[in-house]
């Protein structure tokens, strides 16, 4: 898919990130070296399996990582060219909800289940935009009408449990976009509904980020998702980007192993003959303590000697396609 409203101005950078935490076990290295771009206007997926390191890298980025136990030991989230890592907790807490806004995968545990939705989103809107609480609540009900909510003005005032799965989640994304930040990230936004309700969210996404010109972070187990509403993708897998590029080029032509098990592991509509699904072998492996080789080696069916050995080099195609793979490696580089 390609989004014609996609600027080529950076917004966010996030270069060598790496986040630890500290268990009895050991380090448990859950983002180990995460580097990629968004630009203004483009929806991003970041797939994985469970464990990948996907929802700790956005969390990251909003420095919501909760120390003690987790750390982020390095790198930069460059937003307009300032290192959010390098703010103050005040400075912060002015991005985040406001330029930087997340929806969570559960939204019952998001939403406060004492407070009417009103109280929820008109603190919001006050604190970041500087409106009177009425000023704020015309336009909570605005977003909330935006949003696909009937009868928004009377809805404003009910409980978190009057509302079903699928206009709660409605009730997140309204709260996410009510300040237009320029960026949504949003962690897994459809895993708790039902298939009709999830196409709706996903189209209701894409539709507002269009609208808004709201640059977008998905972060989802499912390629499938992303097929349709993803301008680029990064596949993760334990705790590294293995593979990034356009959402057509990776569909068309998947470099890493990896992403060709997963992409396999679709379920498709279009084959004629009915066989058995696709699941990559074996078990993504433990990140504590990893040795510093190929993770992905015991369940490839591609692996060779030296994948047990060192960590692949990033090797760069045509549209900034790129992958991390020995595959493509050239001898010298597998001499070094």
């Amino acid at each position: 898919m390609e989004n014609t409203s996609i600027q080529d101005e950076v917004i966010l950078q996030v270069k060598d990130l790496r986040t630890y935490f500290n268990t009895d076990e050991g380090v448990v290295e859950a983002v180990d070296g995460i580097t990629f771009d968004l630009r203004k206007g483009e929806t991003m997926g970041i797939v994985g399996e469970s464990g990948s390191g996907k929802s700790v890298t956005n969390l990251s980025i909003m420095n919501l990582i909760p120390n003690p136990p987790g750390k982020i030991m390095g790198g930069e989230v460059l937003f307009h060219g300032e290192d959010l890592l390098k703010l103050s907790e005040k400075q912060i807490q002015n991005i985040r909800g406001n330029k930087i806004s997340m929806i969570f995968q559960d939204p019952m545990s998001s939403l406060n289940p004492f407070l009417r939705i009103s109280t929820q989103m008109v603190e919001t809107i006050m604190l970041h935009q500087k409106l009177d609480k009425k000023a704020a609540k015309i336009k909570a009900i605005e977003m909330l009408k935006l949003a696909g909510i009937p009868a928004p003005e009377k809805r404003i005032d009910n409980y978190p449990h009057q509302f079903s799965g699928g206009m709660r989640q409605r009730v997140m994304i309204a709260m996410g976009l009510s300040c237009n930040p320029e960026i949504l990230i949003a962690d897994e936004p459809t895993s708790a509904l039902d298939v009709t309700i999830q196409a709706q969210i996903l189209e209701l996404m894409q539709d507002l980020s269009r609208r808004l010109g709201t640059a977008v972070i998905m972060i989802t187990h499912s390629l499938g998702v992303v097929a349709g509403m993803c301008d680029t993708i990064c596949v993760m897998y334990a705790g590294r980007v293995v593979e990034r590029g356009n959402t057509e080029d990776i569909f068309k032509e998947p470099k890493h192993p990896y992403t060709r098990g997963l992409i396999q592991s679709v379920p498709r509509l279009d084959k004629e003959n009915a066989e058995r699904l696709y699941s990559i072998p074996g078990q993504p492996p433990n990140v504590i303590d990893l040795p510093p080789c190929c993770p992905f080696f015991p369940r490839c069916s591609k692996a060779s000697d030296i994948c047990k050995k060192k960590y692949p080099p990033l090797k760069e195609f045509a549209n900034g396609h790129c992958t991390s793979c020995w595959l493509y490696a050239d001898e010298k580089e597998k001499a070094e």
